[in-house]
């Protein structure tokens, strides 16, 4: 038997509408935080790949935006980013939130069928108090819809049942070499993680508005020494009447998103980082195709 048969590599979509949980089902399968999660829909804007390694198997999961209608470009290439995935991995997990079955999630199961790929249904979020009692009779009826494809109930912000369908999953995968190197976690930069860290930072702390016309552009990443990085981010926003509240009063808010951010980035990056943030206006740059390539937004 050749090493190639002794090994199993494949990539796994996550799949589903916003906010169902795909960015905490990834995390809990690496074990550490590489997707942003925030309470808020449509955190995810791009395929982040996570990397899940043991002795045997190799999983590169790809965790997509939530696929939902919009006619904004941003939107429109997210949705892209999430569609054009489907076709390039080996089998799916499609996420949904148990006892919510809304049309949106009807629309990417249809979807999820067209691309003919093996998939697994994972019922998430059975640990809220509100959802115990009625995640069995949802599972019966949600097999009614989904026929001849597995369910999986877990909680991925608990962990719960995550090793149950982990297992699943490697039935799944092609046999193969590993695709990464054994140690990496992911495919994306730390210039890029540094960036959705900071995004996150302003999801999490801003109210409900501002968060959704604002992105994150790197400018300065560099290793000052083998333990210390210096990092220059701005935040662009759309209007000037934005711009005041993401630096909040004497600055208050941009100070609190830089510091919740480098703590972040210390624990992730293992090194110190020096973190120097700005605000500046750019004008609808979420409807503007060239300002969303140039901001990492033309994903194939």
């Amino acid at each position: 038997m050749t090493d190639s048969q002794k090994t199993k590599f494949g990539y796994v979509a996550i799949v589903g509408r916003p906010n169902v949980g795909k960015s905490t089902l990834l995390n809990a399968f690496l074990g550490q935080k590489l997707s942003i999660t925030c309470r808020k829909p449509q955190t995810t804007r791009h395929r982040i790949h996570g990397i899940l390694t043991d002795n045997e198997h190799q999983i590169v999961f790809v965790d997509t935006p939530g696929i939902h209608q919009s006619t904004r470009q941003m939107n429109r290439l997210m949705n892209r980013a999430a569609h054009n995935a489907l076709s390039d991995v080996d089998a799916i997990l499609f996420v949904v939130e148990s006892g919510k079955w809304l049309e949106e999630d009807q629309r990417v199961f249809q979807i999820i069928k067209e691309s003919n790929k093996p998939t697994l249904v994972v019922v998430n979020k059975v640990d809220r108090p509100d959802n115990r009692n009625a995640v069995l009779p949802f599972i019966e009826q949600l097999a009614e819809v989904v026929t001849n494809t597995d369910i999986v109930p877990v909680s991925a912000l608990k962990r719960d049942n995550i090793q149950q369908l982990q297992q699943l999953i490697y039935q799944m995968l092609p046999y193969g070499e590993f695709g990464f190197d054994e140690d990496d976690f992911t495919d994306r930069s730390a210039r890029f993680l540094a960036a959705e860290i900071i995004r996150e930072k302003l999801m999490r702390l801003m109210g409900d508005e501002v968060p959704y016309a604002t992105a994150v552009e790197v400018e300065r990443f560099e290793m000052v020494s083998s333990d210390r990085a210096e990092i220059n981010a701005v935040i662009l926003v759309e209007r000037a009447g934005q711009k005041p509240i993401v630096l909040g009063k004497s600055g208050s808010m941009i100070k609190r998103i830089g510091q919740e951010a480098r703590l972040d980035m210390n624990e992730m990056f293992g090194y110190r980082v020096h973190l120097e943030l700005w605000v500046k206006v750019r004008d609808n740059w979420s409807d503007d195709i060239r300002a969303l390539k140039s901001l990492g937004y033309d994903e194939s």
